[in-house]
């Protein structure tokens, strides 16, 4: 099969959540052992470490990829969904799974494939396993797709965990309070392996200490370590001032990091100010570890995040005149930091291409949608989109005006007929609508 060939299969033969929703998961690790086993347990061939989280998850794991491939250290970064090319998913420094290693995996495994019947998810995940393997990467950043516990990543044995934070979503999978997603999100936690929290929260910190006691894992919650200062907000970056806050476990001089520290960070979103804490204490923790990771490094590494990992659609401006900004926010929590940053940012009119997934509380969400904006609703070509006309009509009860357009593109072509330079046009409410508006930009 050429490249196009062996996703076409991997996309129409393997059952996807993006696309179809609940009935891809298989709550367990059953086929994702099974592959593992098959392909030689390459996870156990790296170092590794986990992250998890409702949000936040992607740019701490891309900060982190970058801090370590700067510091000299091969590094595998393992992400999803990804936005235009699948070849995201699976990075080496910064680099792509290359097509043909892609083809040749599928090829290589398709009869065992075809056998065991797993996920895309589970593929996906073996075969970003035999790449850093066989690449005899140093380490790899791995990120959870959907929960911890019972996600396919959760077949590694980290040398660290990170858990950015917690929030409602998924909760038809995951759980309908903060605590049972905790407990989800807790279950990447692994006997005698340090764990960080971004966010320490009233409602779940109980969840994480109960985890990490009856495992015997140190933890820290990275929110009591650090206080963070934004300095300047520019379009394009943060500049941040982060000082180290006093605390008994903070008295390892040698592995501890500067304080104050200024720090110029490439993802300009203010959400960033809470998952950097937990980057922050990650490479602390890696430090003690062996790891040599000196502050330049992490300074440059902070600095070129997008440049040196690919990351994108975090609070990124698309273009200007008019000036269009799409996020991947897509719950409630992601959207009311969305709003901040909206809120925070010179326009005269507001304008709004969003679409949302069926599974999400769209009544939730909606009340939080700005009023003062005009909308154009859309839906992202799969099943699992709330088709744009549903959404247009709940959107009316909550007083929000708009028209709905039958694709993402000609919703955005719309809206940027319709602005004027001074105005801002916003694209998100889904990955999957962010993903098809960027290929107007590319």
């Amino acid at each position: 099969m050429s490249y196009s060939e062996t996703l076409a299969y991997l996309y129409s033969r393997l059952p996807m959540f993006s696309k179809i929703g609940n009935s891809a998961i298989k709550k367990d690790l059953t086929n994702t052992l099974k592959l593992c086993e098959f392909l030689g347990n390459p996870q156990d061939q790296f170092k590794s470490i986990h992250i998890a989280g409702t949000n936040g998850k992607g740019s701490s794991s891309n900060m982190l990829a970058a801090i370590l491939q700067t510091s000299g250290y091969k590094t595998g970064l393992y992400t999803s969904p990804h936005l235009l090319d699948f070849r995201e998913r699976i990075r080496i420094n910064g680099d792509m799974i290359p097509e043909d290693k892609v083809v040749e995996f599928v090829k290589r495994n398709k009869d065992f494939i075809e056998d065991l019947k797993p996920s895309f998810f589970e593929v996906t995940v073996a075969m970003a396993f035999l790449h850093f393997a066989e690449e005899n990467v140093d380490i790899a950043i791995i990120e959870t797709g959907l929960g911890g516990r019972l996600d396919s990543t959760n077949v590694v044995h980290p040398i660290l965990s990170l858990i950015t934070n917690i929030s409602l979503d998924h909760t038809s999978l995951l759980g309908n309070t903060l605590e049972a997603i905790a407990y989800e999100k807790a279950g990447i936690i692994k006997h005698n392996t340090p764990v960080v929290i971004s966010e320490k929260a009233e409602a779940t910190s109980s969840v994480f200490l109960d985890k990490a006691a009856s495992t015997q894992s140190k933890i820290t919650f990275a929110s009591d370590q650090w206080k963070i200062e934004t300095l300047n907000k520019a379009e394009e970056s943060l500049l941040l001032q982060v000082s180290k806050l006093s605390s008994e476990n903070n008295s390892v001089a040698l592995n501890t990091l500067d304080s104050p520290l200024k720090i110029e960070l490439d993802l300009s979103g203010n959400y960033q100010t809470k998952n950097i804490k937990g980057v922050l204490s990650s490479v602390e923790e890696l430090r003690l570890q062996g790891f040599i990771i000196p502050e330049r490094d992490l300074l440059y590494a902070l600095n070129h995040v997008k440049e040196l990992t690919g990351l994108r659609a975090r609070w990124q401006t698309l273009s200007h005149n008019p000036l269009i900004i799409c996020d991947t926010g897509h719950n409630e929590a992601g959207w009311e930091e969305v709003l901040l940053n909206i809120n925070q940012t010179p326009f005269k009119n507001l304008h709004m291409v969003v679409g949302i997934m069926r599974d999400k509380n769209s009544d939730k969400l909606l009340s939080i949608f700005p009023s003062e904006a005009t909308y154009y609703f859309c839906n992202a070509d799969f099943e699992r989109a709330l088709p744009a006309k549903e959404l247009q009509e709940e959107a009316k009860i909550k007083n929000l005006q708009g028209k709905s357009y039958p694709d993402v593109l000609s919703a955005l072509d719309a809206a940027i007929k319709n602005a004027q330079p001074e105005d801002l046009i916003f694209i998100g409410g889904s990955t999957f609508i962010v993903a098809e508006a960027l290929k107007r930009f590319v």
